[in-house]
């Protein structure tokens, strides 16, 4: 019995994987184990008790609501939500990106297209932290004060101090109608997938964003809570009202997304460039337009080919951002930076990080994969 179980391949596979799990979690025990007594060696604190601890250190800016008097964990989670912020805003002005890149490459256009190889081939050789130092440097120091700061745009200032423009500003009651959006925003997207199933995803993206426009101004009218744009306004030695962004987030939006933008450019393009010519001459055959041909047949196409490396570049972009400390914008990483200085409890806060990160970048993969899914080919 045992001889022909051991002729088995099955039986010995899963043998080597029960060893080499075993292995593996008795080397991560040993680790655990040494680490502990070597800390209770030095007198280290180990444990999470820390984080009900009041934090007492400023954060520079912060998404969400922040005071020193809050605790380490909140601390966490501000720093958390810096990085989600600033994420979400890279992936989609790179994305947008680098959709017109792409098309400014393929364009019949001599100097739009040289232009637009050039940017791609001085971005991607520039590493990104010189990057992000020259777009803080010149945030910091060519920019004027604000008394005669640049207005490139009606209500639109640009200073030494940062960038000020109008912005929504809502009255009491406003946490809950955006509760209510993303909500509502969810919803339209279910429903719609389920309705809408035969639809191309390109041509759905207009109409649940048209639907979830109107359905949160609507929330908005119903709540009774009072909406307006706010312009901001020069009193003094510096503007008030409106939407500010610092120098520091300028800086790491710019930089980021001018440089993942090269890379999610050449995605896209090669993308583009691997759907058949055959399908942009059956478009011309059908009378389409150029446009209509790259936005009806091309595109949707090549998706399947663009989904796969975008998901690591989308990946990568999300880890870019820890290099934000560089120029002294507070997103995760600077966060914890500080509380060890702090707390000195270093290996709970990088425990914290990894967690983070492991956990933002497994639902971005988790996402892509389900998108990906979608738009895949399926034999009938």
């Amino acid at each position: 019995m045992l001889q022909s179980l051991w002729y088995s391949d099955r039986f010995r596979s899963w043998i080597m994987q029960i060893a080499l799990l075993g292995a593996l979690l008795g080397l991560l025990y040993w680790i655990a184990g040494n680490t502990i007594t070597n800390l209770a060696e030095r007198g280290i604190r180990t444990g999470f008790d820390f984080l009900a601890h009041p934090a007492r250190f400023p954060i520079s800016e912060s998404v969400v609501h922040y005071t020193p008097s809050d605790s380490f964990l909140w601390a966490f989670v501000v720093g958390v939500a810096n990085t989600l912020w600033l994420s979400v805003i890279t992936l989609v002005l790179a994305t947008a990106g680098g959709l017109f890149l792409a098309l400014a490459q393929l364009a019949k256009h001599p100097l739009l297209s040289r232009l637009a190889v050039g940017y791609v081939t001085l971005f991607r050789n520039i590493p990104l932290i010189v990057q992000l130092l020259f777009f803080y440097g010149l945030a910091t120091s060519v920019f004027p004060a604000p008394r005669d700061a640049f207005e490139p745009m009606p209500g639109v200032f640009l200073s030494l101090r940062g960038v000020y423009a109008p912005g929504l500003v809502m009255g009491a009651g406003g946490g809950w109608v955006i509760a209510a959006s993303i909500v509502l925003l969810l919803v339209t997207i279910w429903l719609g997938n389920r309705r809408f199933r035969d639809v191309s995803l390109l041509r759905r993206i207009p109409s649940f964003v048209g639907i979830w426009l109107v359905g949160t101004v609507m929330i908005g009218w119903v709540a009774d809570v009072p909406l307006h744009l706010e312009s901001p306004v020069l009193h003094g030695l510096n503007f008030r009202g409106g939407m500010y962004l610092s120098p520091e987030f300028a800086a790491i939006v710019v930089g980021l997304a001018l440089y993942t933008t090269a890379f999610t450019g050449e995605i896209i393009r090669g993308g583009i460039e691997a759907v058949g010519k055959g399908q942009w001459e059956g478009g011309r055959a059908l009378g389409l337009r150029d446009r209509q041909i790259m936005f009806r047949i091309i595109l949707p196409q090549a998706l399947r080919i663009i989904v796969p490396p975008m998901t690591s570049q989308y990946l990568s972009t999300v880890k870019n951002t820890t290099l934000a400390v560089a120029v002294g914008y507070p997103e995760l990483g600077l966060v914890v930076n500080t509380v060890i200085n702090q707390t000195g409890q270093a290996l709970e806060s990088i425990m914290v990080m990894l967690g983070v990160f492991l956990t933002v970048s497994l639902t971005v993969s988790l996402f892509m994969n389900w998108f990906n899914a979608r738009i895949a080919l399926v034999e009938r």
